[in-house]
């Protein structure tokens, strides 16, 4: 294997200092514009890049943010990591990216993010306790950590999010509006610390406007085969009369598969028999076989205003964010 070309290879060639050679790849540093040249020139015919992580021992940052994840199951995560990533790298910093499971829970990944001296820990989607803070193996030094497009009720643990009472103000209204009466509401996974608070709003604006029975589906977790699976049980089990006549869902993902359920299995009109809401916006849920009416995360703006809280150009506190009603045909 070729040996990477060193500091001290590009400044002998560059006729300069080893010094001179780091300050010519450091932004902002101090150097003149015929040595930088210099160095930039011989750099580039030795094909040396400089060891960013040789860099971190001086600068005592890394420029690595850990993203923890739980639940790949749902396809919205994916364009919220592309967003992530994107911006990440746009602001010089690199995502290593966590699977939270069976085998790798919250404190063997604050453990990893720790020896690999990350700047910052995003909680994406994971089921957050806090009492893992206090878990003894955890030194006091555990990166900073913020919560992405989940509630956060740790203290000092800010979230970046899509206002949910708004949110479901809208579309509440909306469902009023059309008329429906018999509301119901699919959880998904059970979310502890980082619950999302979607269901306590609903239930609350359906409240202000006189309608007190909240019909609750639960699907476990967030997939279109949970969403399904919740749907056909309640179906299966309640008399078509006595049926809610609009299904809000936690999130597209269970709406997808309960309106795949309703109309397969059961030959339900949507919305005619029952009207589905979602959650997210996801792609597919624009298709004309959906036509799923949803609800659209400001997600560019959350994970700017994350990213800069991250490289300290805002002061960490719990952001939200107003995100768009998308009206289509499921309602």
């Amino acid at each position: 294997m070729r040996k990477r070309a060193t500091a001290k290879q590009v400044a002998e060639a560059a006729g300069v200092s080893k010094w001179t050679v780091i300050r010519a790849f450091t932004p902002g540093a101090s150097i003149a514009e015929e040595s930088k040249r210099r160095v930039l020139e011989s750099a580039a015919a030795l094909n040396y890049t400089p060891n960013l992580l040789a860099r971190s021992l001086a600068t005592n940052s890394t420029r690595q943010v850990a993203v923890f994840v739980d639940d790949f199951a749902n396809p919205q995560k994916l364009p919220f990591l592309e967003t992530l990533t994107e911006q990440l790298q746009a602001a010089d910093l690199v995502a290593v990216l966590i699977n939270i499971n069976n085998h790798f829970n919250h404190v063997h990944a604050l453990l990893h993010a720790d020896q690999r001296q990350v700047d910052a820990v995003i909680l994406f989607g994971t089921a957050f306790r806090d009492e893992t803070l206090s878990d003894p193996q955890l030194g006091h030094g555990t990166p900073p950590m913020f919560v992405l497009a989940r509630d956060s009720q740790i203290e000092g643990v800010p979230a970046v999010v899509c206002d949910a009472e708004l949110a479901l103000r809208e579309i509440v209204d909306h469902l009023h509006a059309r008329g429906y009466r018999r509301p119901g509401f699919m959880t998904g996974a059970p979310a502890l610390s980082t619950a999302l608070r979607r269901r306590q709003h609903f239930t609350e604006f359906w409240e202000q406007k006189g309608v007190h029975r909240i019909e609750l589906l639960s699907a476990e977790k967030y997939s279109a085969e949970a969403g399904a699976r919740g749907v056909r049980d309640y179906l299966a089990g309640t008399s078509a009369e006595d049926r809610i006549d609009v299904l809000m869902c936690e999130n597209d993902i269970l709406a997808l598969g309960a309106m795949d359920e309703m109309r397969g299995k059961f030959g339900l009109n949507v919305p005619k028999d029952m009207a589905v809401v979602g959650f997210d916006n996801y792609e597919l849920g624009g298709s004309s076989a959906f036509g799923l009416t949803t609800y659209e995360q400001p997600r560019q703006e959350m994970v700017e205003v994350i990213i800069r809280m991250i490289s300290g150009e805002l002061e960490p506190e719990t952001v939200t964010l107003p995100g768009k009603l998308v009206v289509r045909s499921s309602t």
